[in-house]
């Protein structure tokens, strides 16, 4: 037994440590993204400077997330994942590779959309207050709406996205039982 292998008959192989790191550091960002965006949304603070730092930590943290899901594509390709367990039912495999795929599709789309449409809005990018990005589309106002509603629907059901994924892996830990979840632990 390989020492990245846990006990048991079903225990399944883990990722490995810099797979299980970028996950959980990609999960810390997505909620606190998502909690920026909520507050943006539904209780912006009145003072103009508050509001702008906090769309600028929001943005930030976005393009972060873009950039390390584009590191965790590529660091899977020599480091595919760990195969799920042997007993569990093609349906849920495939609602698995779905939810995955999916994630990343978002976790990429997500931050292009919201950097566009602050763009779009007239405001320029500055990562982390450091690092001015370019402007790809200039001020469109119309089109600023557009993604912005995009932006907000996709934050919605990135959530769900994530509810589902924890769902599942509750389940498979305490349902099953099948060590599912110290793949990524």
């Amino acid at each position: 037994m390989s020492a990245s292998q846990t006990s048991g008959p079903l225990r399944p192989v883990r990722y490995d440590a810099t797979s299980r790191a970028i996950h959980w550091l990609t999960a810390l960002l997505v909620l606190a993204g998502a909690a920026l965006g909520l507050a943006i949304a539904h209780a912006a603070p009145k003072d103009e400077a508050t509001k702008y730092t906090l769309y600028d930590i929001h943005e930030s943290i976005g393009l972060t997330i873009l950039a390390l899901t584009l590191f965790r594509l590529a660091w899977r390709i020599g480091h595919p994942a760990p195969p799920l367990p042997a007993d569990m039912p093609a349906p849920m495999r495939i609602l698995a590779r779905a939810n995955h795929v999916a994630f990343y599709a978002w976790l990429l789309a997500m931050p292009v959309v919201g950097f566009v449409a602050t763009n779009a809005w007239g405001f320029p990018v500055k990562l982390y207050g450091l690092i001015p990005l370019p402007d790809p589309v200039g001020k469109n106002v119309p089109l600023a709406e557009i993604l912005t509603r995009i932006h907000a629907v996709a934050g919605w059901i990135l959530l769900g996205m994530i509810a589902l994924h924890v769902t599942g892996a509750l389940y498979d830990q305490y349902v099953r039982r099948d060590g599912t979840l110290d793949r990524m632990t």
